[in-house]
């Protein structure tokens, strides 16, 4: 697949999932604020919070650069697969 073959997200799709990160996490951080708790217990949740949010920014990493790596291997394996059909003569005698 060429690079320019490659699906991309629509400025649009871009848009709605930033609105809804920020949306969640907004409603989220509002939500632990105004709880009928302790300090220590808001504190104790917005931990939590934050753990998640930067365990799912680590992990959307791990898969992107997983993702990347497989098609480099892809493209090296294409292009060596092109080289090899380049060279072929199939009409070429071995030994005359």
């Amino acid at each position: 697949m060429s690079a320019s073959m490659q699906p991309r997200t629509t400025s649009a799709y871009y848009v709605q999932a930033v609105l809804s990160f920020a949306l969640s996490g907004g409603a989220l951080a509002v939500g632990i604020a105004f709880l009928p708790v302790d300090a220590w217990m808001r504190a104790f949740l917005a931990v939590g919070l934050l753990y998640v949010v930067t365990s799912a920014f680590t992990l959307a990493k791990c898969v992107r650069d997983r993702q990347e790596t497989s098609d480099m291997v892809s493209r090296v394996d294409q292009a060596r697969l092109e080289k090899l059909l380049a060279e072929h003569d199939p009409f070429k005698v071995e030994g005359v």
